[in-house]
């Protein structure tokens, strides 16, 4: 009798401690196979950068698809981002670099700033920028200029991605005679940059440089009239182009009742091309100071007609600033922090 107890009581302990080790293994965490791979590594994607200057995009950081229309542009960026410091890597500025523009007929020039740790061997998303009118391709790229020291010390703080930046020149002619133009021609040469930078300038910047392609890595930018031609290459290349910026654009776009009667007037576009679900821009920018003597109407006008079409966009009226470059650096603070964050797909 007692050894057939004891026979009950270890076949008990057995069936208990068997019990037991099924029910650890059950209660650890296993992928969920109704899950697809993609869900599955969630959490071992990189995170997002963060801005400390805005607190909603550590809100959007959470979510799978990044919005920068939910974030509140400032204009109230700290002087020590546009001051050069000597912890600070600025990268490397390529001067004059030379390619042929079929648009033009011509050699062309441009500027080049690679980001800090620019690897041969990677991949960059490329901002190109137009400067304003009379200007040059040495506007904004050169040594120690505002946007330099802006986005050298953005890159730093990982207030933005590393990026190559390309300050085009809008003068898309016979380099020869650049110095006979009147203001007048000089409005027309400049509306063939649009087609230059696409046709000659983007092709020789991916043929040369450690270029990510596709629209979604490419944004055009300007001031004055380089924002009156950052809209229009930006919509007449859409499927190029995924991020625009305009900071106090001039007329010439569509057809306005500003400056009625004058070249600057001649409207590029009969009206703005509407984007499809596949060239909608990723973030469409655009900005004028309320004393700018200028382009306030006109870009405001520019906003109405995108509202009208339903094209998103966000258009800011910043109370305190002229038509000049202390504005312009604001300005490119907020497409910096902004560009090539969205997550695709």
């Amino acid at each position: 009798m007692r050894h057939k107890t004891n026979r009950f009581i270890s076949l008990f302990f057995v069936i208990f401690f068997m019990f037991s080790a099924s029910a650890c293994a059950s209660s650890q965490t296993v992928p969920d196979q109704n899950l697809s791979s993609q869900d599955q590594n969630l959490s071992t994607e990189p995170p997002r950068t963060e801005f400390s200057e805005s607190p909603a995009s550590a809100e959007n950081a959470d979510t799978s698809v990044y919005d920068p229309y939910t974030i509140e542009n400032h204009y109230d960026i700290s002087e020590e981002l546009f001051e050069k410091r000597d912890d600070v890597d600025y990268g490397t500025i390529e001067k004059d670099v030379t390619y042929y523009s079929t648009t033009a007929g011509d050699e062309k020039q441009c500027n080049i700033l690679l980001p800090a740790g620019y690897d041969e061997n990677g991949q960059y998303p490329v901002m190109y920028v137009f400067h304003g009118f009379g200007g040059d391709h040495t506007d904004q790229i050169d040594d120690d200029s505002y946007l330099v020291l802006l986005y050298g010390n953005m890159l730093h703080e990982q207030l933005a991605v590393p990026m190559i930046i390309v300050n085009a020149d809008m003068y898309t002619d016979k380099l020869a005679d650049k110095e006979n133009k009147t203001d007048e021609e000089l409005r027309y040469i400049y509306d063939k940059a649009i087609d230059d930078i696409a046709l000659d300038l983007m092709p020789f910047i991916e043929q040369n440089y450690a270029v990510k392609t596709g629209r979604e890595n490419t944004a055009v930018a300007g001031m004055s009239e380089g924002g009156a031609k950052s809209l229009c290459t930006g919509f007449h290349w859409l499927d190029r182009f995924g991020y625009i910026a305009a900071f106090a654009p001039d007329p010439g776009v569509i057809p306005t009742r500003f400056y009625k009667g004058t070249y600057w007037n001649t409207p590029v576009f009969d009206a703005f091309p509407q984007p499809t679900d596949e060239t909608t821009p990723f973030y469409l920018y655009l900005a004028v100071g309320d004393e700018d003597p200028w382009n306030t109407d006109v870009t405001l006008y520019y906003q109405e007609v995108l509202d009208d079409m339903g094209i998103r966009n966000q258009t800011d009226l910043v109370e305190g600033y002229e038509h000049d470059y202390l504005f312009w650096q604001q300005c490119f603070y907020n497409f910096l922090s902004k560009c090539f964050q969205t997550e695709i797909g």
